[in-house]
């Protein structure tokens, strides 16, 4: 067993973890941040990502220990200090972005991620930013809705589904 620590939503967390135990694992079973879902085990479904050091990473795909000293944002982080919901997530809330909500916070962090880097994005490039995550229920129509809200973009008319 091999202790790391870093900086989980700001605050510092330590654990002792095995050489093969991955972060995604590490977030709910030692820290128990269980909105970060694990739905693959493989890296394929997105919805574990998490952002490292300020970069999307899905977390299955991710031994703690390569996370030792980093800064790891989880869903848990993205609230308002407050607790109220973040805007994407409260986008999502609007707009009907979710069904089941598996894949949620996995969308909601590649959300961030994605209005990080291009503050005011099109239908397109959201939708090809998307392609890491899979969602089941929702047909993406309202998930890529609330991102184009959560980026202050007019969402009143109809785009294409």
């Amino acid at each position: 067993m091999t202790k790391v620590t870093m900086s989980v939503n700001g605050t510092e967390r330590s654990g002792e973890v095995e050489g093969r135990t991955l972060l995604s694992a590490f977030l709910r079973d030692t820290l128990g941040l269980t909105g970060t879902h694990v739905g693959c085990d493989t890296g394929q479904c997105g919805a574990c990502t998490v952002h490292v050091d300020g970069k999307s990473v899905k977390s299955c795909n991710m031994f703690a220990l390569e996370a030792d000293g980093a800064s790891v944002t989880t869903i848990e982080g993205m609230a308002n200090d407050d607790g109220s919901l973040g805007v994407i997530q409260q986008a999502f809330q609007d707009h009907h972005g979710l069904q089941c909500g598996f894949c949620t916070p996995g969308m909601v962090m590649a959300a961030a991620a994605l209005l990080k880097e291009n503050p005011k994005p099109s239908e397109a490039e959201v939708r090809a930013w998307l392609s890491g995550n899979l969602c089941r229920c929702t047909g993406y129509h309202n998930i890529v809705k609330a991102i184009l809200a959560a980026s202050g973009q007019d969402v009143s008319k109809e785009f294409a589904a």
